[in-house]
């Protein structure tokens, strides 16, 4: 679990719980109830709110760059596999 100094524990969760969900949020991949809690958090906690807001705005821009654009052909697997093997 990641550790964040100074995090709160809102709606029972940690600050370090929600950063570890937060990108299954913002992909609606969460269950109604966990989905809840997270926004619950997010409602208490100024700071993941924050990060929160700055992160789906991040994902948004990107989405809609990637429709956008005509890239080169396999790009966009080649960049979903990157980000799930974490950039490497």
């Amino acid at each position: 679990m990641t550790k964040i100094p100074g995090e709160k524990v809102v709606a029972g969760l940690s600050c370090g719980q929600v950063l570890e969900r937060l990108s299954d949020y913002l992909d609606d991949e969460l269950p109604a109830q966990e989905r809840a809690h997270l926004e619950e958090h997010l409602r208490g906690c100024e700071g993941c709110a924050r990060f929160g807001g700055d992160l789906a705005a991040t994902v948004r821009a990107l989405k809609a760059h990637l429709e956008a654009d005509r890239l080169p052909g396999g790009f966009r697997e080649r960049l979903r596999g990157a980000l799930e093997r974490g950039g490497s």
